[in-house]
């Protein structure tokens, strides 16, 4: 179980990544796709990091029990 939250937890960090670069390089071009996709983007690297802290707050979870 442990190495499955650790394995979420890295995939949910590396797609928090991901975003954020795709909407930094958007939003320095400024182009349509930004001017669209904007919001959705925010909200989607608000997911992956809430899913990174519930992974890494459940894996200290259970090294603590």
């Amino acid at each position: 179980m442990d190495g499955m939250l650790g394995f979420l937890f890295g995939i949910a960090a590396f797609a928090t990544v991901i975003v954020l670069m795709i909407g930094v390089v958007s939003f320095a071009v400024h182009g349509p796709f930004y001017k669209k996709h904007a919001n959705h983007l925010m909200r989607l690297r608000v997911l992956f990091q809430g899913l990174a802290i519930l992974c890494l707050g459940l894996s200290v979870w259970i090294f603590a029990s």
